[in-house]
């Protein structure tokens, strides 16, 4: 109980502080470039998803930061819970957004912050919505942002790696950008296996070889996305087998 208490007033506890820099940040905005911005509104989403792994009191680590390309990328990453998204902006220090339920949009500030990292807002229960979410996203990845989404659509909580919706890969093409494939292992750890009670946990990262927007297009889309399946599947029981050596 402590662990949760401790997590769950520091989301929310730090998030007045961090819209006195959203502001400052944003009075800045027209003085510098796209990259210099985006690297800039990374700082502060950064120390609040540390913050919060900290006071989980687990410990995360992460492998291949040398396979980070220049320039954007769509990284398309395993959901295994919801601690995915502080494990991976505390973790890749290239600026991202991400694509988000729109009930995010309830909370205070988060949200302010979430646009200004290009997120991109999404109503699940409405097809329309789900288009103009590729759209959207299409146009923030052409504007040279990053873009983090989850193509199982929702949390598998640690039981498998769950089917991938095509989506994703039409916004690599339309965007003409590189995928950049990442496997998570562990967070489920940290809440969804303890009947979401915050637990120490291992978490592990692993960012896999960038596929290059050429590849993408060769590929028809079936095959793409099973390469990218399998990719991050037999990446998580490599990683799961490391878990189980450590411990």
């Amino acid at each position: 109980m402590l662990n949760s208490f401790r997590t769950f007033s520091f989301i929310f506890g730090y998030l007045p502080f961090s819209a006195i820099s959203l502001r400052k940040f944003m009075k800045q905005k027209k003085q510098l470039s796209l990259e210099e911005y985006d690297q800039l509104i990374h700082t502060e989403p950064q120390k609040w998803a540390t913050g919060i792994m900290k006071r989980t009191k687990s410990k995360v680590s992460i492998q291949g930061l040398e396979k980070l390309p220049e320039g954007p990328v769509l990284f398309v990453s395993n959901h295994e819970g919801n601690f995915d998204i502080p494990t991976l902006l505390s973790t890749i220090p290239k600026p991202f957004g991400f694509i988000s339920k729109k009930e995010v949009k309830k909370f205070p500030i988060i949200p302010m912050y979430m646009e200004e990292m290009n997120c991109v807002f999404l109503d699940r229960t409405d097809r329309r919505s789900a288009l103009k979410s590729i759209t959207d996203t299409v146009e923030k990845l052409k504007e040279g942002h990053s873009i983090l989404i989850f193509p199982e659509g929702t949390r598998s909580k640690g039981d498998g790696l769950g089917e991938f919706k095509a989506g994703f890969l039409r916004i690599a093409k339309d965007a003409n950008v590189s995928i950049l494939p990442i496997a998570i292992h562990g967070t489920a750890d940290i809440m969804e296996k303890n009947n979401n009670k915050v637990m120490p946990a291992t978490v592990q990262v692993q960012l896999l070889d960038p596929i290059s927007s050429d590849t993408i297009k060769e590929m028809n889309t079936k095959e793409a996305i099973a390469m990218i399946h399998s990719r991050i599947a037999e990446t998580i029981v490599t990683l799961s087998m490391q878990k189980y050596n450590l411990d």
